[in-house]
């Protein structure tokens, strides 16, 4: 690209706009399906798909462990993947500020299409919009994402069942700590990053190797505890979280203590949690230890009858290290803002 920052001219649908998109767009992301420039993308898939959609706003755009770029591909590979299923194609909206260097977005989309290949997905369609100074802070991208379903039946949060095992492939709340440390100027996390990562090819080997998973979630905004409560609900199910099980980075653990914040309601952005039947557990956990995104894999908790637990139906109950038990709710309103 000839032009140092971005202009409204690069949004016009003219010249500029076409230098933008084949200068850096379709030089990164190109592929046979987004090289077609048509104005919506034709796709392959057979049987039930999976879909979903989101938008990312994070500040900052840059953060250790990923970029705005890395998290829109990641977040919406996740979320195809969390039903079931084997993500393909992802489409991707660009709204831009005026101003923004252009080897600011350069980075952006060099690493998102990084993101996309290692998680084996295309993108194959999308937009940009570029916005006078003040409409947008920096950068905003959504993220639409289509996938195979790969099981007879995709996974629920109303499918856990009593006597299923809670597992989560690794430590809690290290992106929403990472976030909020890089945009407060705060250092006593510099050894935490940012988890964000694409959990598909976890997912894909359960299914595959291991069967029988009830639900796969990724505790996102509202971390683990809220994302718990949802399944809790949605299942109609007491779900008891074993306290000293869960994972948490002492760095973490020592940052929301100075913070007065709860690891457990930090956002993630590349950990899973897999329900599935207590006998298929150590199997599970074993396969996942064994995969990049996965090495630090363990059980959390088991989801109990509510007839006889110390919780009711709906309910998250935490078991303390001292044997006690108290409620861990849902979060009520957002903890963290602008973290994905």
């Amino acid at each position: 690209m000839s032009e140092s920052t971005l202009l409204l001219d690069h949004g016009s649908g003219g010249m500029a706009s076409n230098r933008l998109i084949g200068d850096l767009f379709f030089k990164h992301f190109g592929n046979p399906i987004l090289n077609e420039m048509n104005d919506a993308a034709l796709l392959d898939i057979t049987g039930p798909i999976t879909m979903s959609t989101d938008s990312y706003t994070v500040d900052p755009i840059f953060f250790p462990g990923g970029n705005i770029g890395t998290l829109a591909v990641h977040g919406t590979v996740n979320d195809v993947a969390m039903l079931g299923a084997k993500p393909r194609y992802l489409s991707c909206g660009f709204i831009i500020e005026e101003g923004l260097k252009m080897s600011t977005l350069e980075k952006i989309v060099i690493e998102m299409a990084q993101a996309a290949k290692e998680a084996d997905v295309l993108i194959v369609t999308g937009d940009t919009k570029v916005v006078p100074r003040g409409c947008v802070d920096k950068i905003f991208i959504n993220t639409t994402g289509v996938g195979e379903l790969i099981l007879p039946e995709a996974t629920s949060g109303a499918h856990a069942k009593p006597g299923d095992a809670v597992l989560v492939s690794g430590t809690m709340g290290d992106h929403g700590l990472t976030v909020l440390s890089n945009r407060e100027g705060l250092n006593f996390a510099t050894d935490v990053q940012s988890d964000s990562a694409p959990l598909n090819h976890i997912i894909e080997a359960l299914i595959n190797e291991i069967g029988d998973i009830h639900v796969l979630r990724d505790p996102t905004r509202g971390g683990l505890a809220t994302t718990l409560n949802e399944i809790a609900g949605q299942s109609k199910v007491t779900i008891k979280l074993i306290e000293n099980q869960v994972p948490v980075r002492e760095s973490v653990r020592n940052g929301c203590s100075f913070l007065g914040l709860d690891p457990f309601y930090l956002a993630n952005e590349g950990k899973l949690i897999c329900i599935l039947p207590q006998e298929k557990a150590e199997a599970a956990l074993t396969l996942m230890r064994t995969m990049k995104y996965g090495e630090e894999a363990v059980q959390v908790g088991t989801v109990l009858d509510p007839e006889n637990s110390p919780g009711k139906a709906g309910q998250v109950v935490l078991e303390t290290p001292l044997g006690g038990h108290r409620l861990l709710n849902m979060l009520e309103g957002e903890q963290l803002p602008r973290i994905c």
